[in-house]
């Protein structure tokens, strides 16, 4: 009975992709037309699943229940179960109560033995098959690859199960199963099909099931067993052979012939693989298939030999056909794999050099276990990733000073205005802060970068205060930096004062903080209100700070059209807008509507459009 074709679909329970890749991988060697996957189950993780047939890629559903899969896939007859072994029960009970799959392969180790006692009841019942658990799976030379089974790309080529061979191969172990494949290419013309029934004591299915299986296979014209140590499913194959249910050459040999050299039981790898008698031991199991008629090697290294001429008398007897070779397709490689042996270059998406976080994180090189035992500050690390520079300590604690004294300015500015309107409708904190910052720009919160812009202009130029304020109002443009609705110098903001006096004692340059101070002498005589405001105090600052750190003017000038004027502000707002939006919140306040008489309503007259 053949349990794969050239045109089997399969679904697969879990991500495996790199399984699943495999498979697809093997399907372009052989030459399939279609791909033998046809989606995946994952309840945690739906989507698709990005994967290559030849150089195509595709995508394939993940589905989140297997009735899902099954109703969107009802051509799919073999499930793929890589479900861990505390999953792996019921997920195999719902795939055997369904009417589509006809064949399961259970991956996961570990299942209880009366677990899988259950479920190979239940399969029996309903007429499917089960493979494993605790099996890598199997290979159908040409149609069809359970998983991992058969290995790479390369093995499966190497050992030819692109195309169908004559042998039909049964072991208990997945690891030897590509053994088995690798000699059976050697010495005979390749395997048609080699399944891995699992190391547990109890597989589902056995192997004399599969072995009466493949008797049934016209292409297969000889059998090869590899059983192991432990439990007694090579005496159902001996009594298969005893009943002439088997009548192909059977080439059968039982690992762990070595266990008698040793005073006690010794378990080897696998559930299973352990003698708890004589009965049980690799010997004793070899000696019953020789007497039943199977081809029993003298040991293990002249297996190969005994598969060598058992193919060779059936070719003699025209048993064996000349098998029609052709050239499998080439994979096309992987850019990960051809980058990892250095075989192409491609210029990187993105150049970081401010981070990294592939080892132990560190802020340009600074490890992030140092910053903190040196207790170093925010100060400190914003320096590190914004400027690239270990800041002297008054640095660290000026650009922590501009945080806290621009957190908040109250809730009627635009900014804090527009993130308690979004979080009163409902809207989530990143949601609201955003539509608070969105507010920045040259009418709000970005006043320290057209200041500092235009000071250093200023500067540049030559001007005098007097003359930088002349030419701003000559241009017909409000003075950068200078004039606040509130403050005055009869109401001074007390922030100014602070950042001013601390600059003074700090700084080694106050150019610029001198300059607009010279300015505001002259503004100050046009109204008590034409003070020079905290944004533009900010501008000045970050320019004298720079200045300080030993930034040439070009330099400076640099940083300024990167933004790093505005980026306090934006860092320091935000801050505020996550405690309006708290407090919006915490308040339970509801949707905020502008009042009637905050709204000046003065629509044209009909007649008049």
């Amino acid at each position: 009975m053949k349990l794969f074709e050239k045109d089997t679909k399969a679904i697969i329970f879990g991500r495996q992709a790199i399984a699943a890749q495999g498979m697809l991988d093997f399907d372009f060697v052989s030459k399939r037309e279609t791909p033998s996957i046809v989606c995946f189950v994952s309840p945690d993780k739906p989507g698709f699943e990005r994967l290559f047939f030849g150089s195509k890629e595709m995508l394939f559903p993940v589905y989140k229940t297997i009735s899902e899969a099954i109703k969107k896939h009802p051509y799919a007859t073999v499930m793929v179960n890589f479900a861990p072994s505390r999953f792996a029960y019921q997920t195999t009970v719902d795939t055997i109560n369904t009417e589509n799959i006809k064949t399961i392969a259970i991956i996961a180790e570990g299942v209880p033995e009366r677990e899988t006692r259950a479920l190979s009841a239940l399969a029996k019942e309903k007429g499917k098959v089960i493979i494993g658990p605790a099996t890598v799976g199997g290979v159908i030379a040409g149609k069809f690859k359970i998983g991992n089974a058969g290995g790479t790309t390369e093995n499966i080529i190497n050992s030819k199960l692109y195309r169908p061979g004559s042998v039909g191969l049964v072991t208990k172990s997945g690891g030897m199963l590509n053994e088995m494949f690798n000699m059976i290419a050697r010495n005979a013309d390749g395997a048609y099909e080699g399944i891995a029934i699992g190391g547990d004591r109890y597989p589902s299915s056995s192997l004399v099931d599969h072995l009466l299986r493949l008797e049934e296979i016209p292409e297969v014209k000889f059998l090869v067993m590899l059983g192991e140590v432990g439990g007694l499913e090579e005496y159902k194959v001996v009594e298969a052979l005893k009943q002439g249910k088997i009548k192909k050459p059977l080439v059968a040999w039982v690992t762990g012939t070595c266990s008698k050299i040793f005073p006690t039981e010794v378990q080897f790898g696998h559930a299973g693989a352990r003698a708890g008698n004589d009965e049980e031991t690799a010997d004793n199991k070899n000696k019953a298939l020789k007497e039943s008629g199977a081809i029993i090697p003298n040991s293990f290294d002249d297996l190969p030999e005994q598969i060598k001429k058992t193919c060779e008398e059936l070719k003699s007897k025209g048993i064996i056909q000349q098998i029609e070779e052709f050239t499998p397709r080439e994979i096309p490689m992987d850019y990960e794999t051809l980058m990892k042996q250095g075989l192409i270059r491609k210029h990187a998406e993105f150049i970081n050099t401010i981070a990294d976080e592939r080892g132990e994180l560190s802020y340009s090189g600074v490890p992030i276990t140092k910053i903190i035992k040196e207790k170093h500050s925010i100060g400190y690390a914003i320096g590190l990733l914004w400027l690239q520079k270990k800041l002297p300590d008054y640095a660290s604690e000026f650009i922590e000073l501009l945080i806290t004294v621009f957190a908040d300015h109250g809730p009627c500015v635009s900014g804090a205005h527009n993130t308690m309107v979004a979080a009163r409708a409902g809207k989530d904190l990143v949601s609201s802060v955003t539509s608070g910052l969105l507010t920045m720009g040259p009418r709000y919160g970005a006043a320290q970068e057209e200041s500092g812009r235009y000071y250093l202009w200023a500067r540049e130029n030559g001007l005098t205060p007097q003359e930088s304020i002349d030419y701003a109002r000559k241009k017909h443009i409000a003075l950068p930096g200078f004039g606040h609705k509130v403050k005055s110098t009869k109401n001074i903001d007390w922030r100014e004062k602070i950042l001013i006096e601390f600059t003074k004692k700090n700084f080694s340059s106050t150019e610029y903080l001198d300059y607009c101070l010279e300015m505001e002498k002259i503004t100050t005589k046009i109204s008590d209100k034409f003070i020079f405001n905290i944004g533009g105090i900010s501008g000045a600052l970050w320019l004298d700070l720079l200045k300080s750190l030993g930034y040439t003017d070009e330099e400076v000038k640099e940083l300024v059209e990167d933004g790093i004027l505005t980026s306090i502000n934006v860092l320091a707002r935000t801050i505020g807008y996550i405690g309006h939006h708290l407090e919006q919140n915490r308040l339970k306040e509801n949707l905020y509507r502008v009042p009637y008489d905050d709204v000046l309503y003065w629509l044209p007259d009909e007649k008049d459009l």
